[in-house]
């Protein structure tokens, strides 16, 4: 932790945000408060609240969709307004969820793998399980798939907290769409050689109901996820064909 105390500012939080009003300006103050931190961007996915208004107000750069374009999409546009901000030396790129409130603050052993060199990407795994989405469907097809592309054993795979190197973030381009982003980015690093390694952290983000949203929710997880599997593993993913069918009708 002193490593990231005594060395310079270098590293950007991207925040994609859809209606988070209630949550974003305490998510973004804790950022603000992360060693090496100096520059936190909020992207607004077409929200019909006060989202862009309050997370201005608590200090962040504001990136407006005028219309939701899904999360990958927000992904890709703080990260290009990042990089008209960096100088001569990209800022490593942090992503987080809009939802985690004060404990975004816990996201700096995140940070430290990827300064030190050690990783091109890490992700997150709460030490404090929630439910990620999907009563565990979503999660073990993207885990399930994950593996079989790459060999890699992930802990949490839909885990959108992350820490990049610029370099690798603009290897994955294009990202995978909607909620399919993580899975595909995970699988797109592995190949191509970058070094992914989970990271325990203590964060949480609000858990997934079970009223129609939630299930609505779940169900474009699935289909994104399905999505970006099958994309990336034809041969293997033979069943996927049959879930996006049985979504589709």
């Amino acid at each position: 932790m002193s490593d990231l105390v005594e060395r310079p500012a270098d590293t950007a939080v991207i925040i994609p945000a859809k209606d988070e009003a209630d949550r974003i300006g305490a998510t973004v103050a804790a950022a603000m408060r992360l060693p090496g931190v100096d520059l936190v961007v909020v992207v607004d996915d077409g929200s019909t609240d006060e989202t862009g208004r309050v997370a201005k107000a608590a200090g962040a750069r504001v990136v407006r969709h005028s219309r939701n374009a899904g999360k990958a999409a927000a992904m890709e546009s703080g990260a290009e307004a990042v990089r008209l901000l960096d100088e001569e030396t990209p800022r490593h790129l942090l992503f987080l969820d809009a939802d985690l409130g004060e404990t975004a603050q816990q996201a700096a052993p995140l940070i430290a793998p990827v300064r030190a060199g050690t990783a091109d990407m890490t992700i997150a795994v709460f030490a404090t399980r929630v439910k990620l989405g999907g009563h565990g469907i979503v999660v073990r097809l993207a885990r399930d798939g994950i593996k079989r592309a790459t060999g890699f054993d992930t802990t949490q795979p839909l885990n959108g907290q992350r820490c990049l190197t610029r370099a690798a973030f603009d290897a994955a381009l294009p990202l995978a769409r909607g909620f399919g982003v993580e899975t595909g980015l995970t699988i797109d690093l592995i190949r191509k050689g970058f070094r992914v390694q989970e990271v325990e952290v203590e964060m949480a983000h609000r858990a997934t109901g079970d009223d129609w949203r939630s299930q609505l929710h779940r169900a474009k997880q699935l289909r994104d996820v399905g999505w970006a599997l099958a994309a990336r593993e034809p041969a293997v993913m033979k069943g996927t064909d049959a879930i996006l069918r049985t979504i589709r009708s």
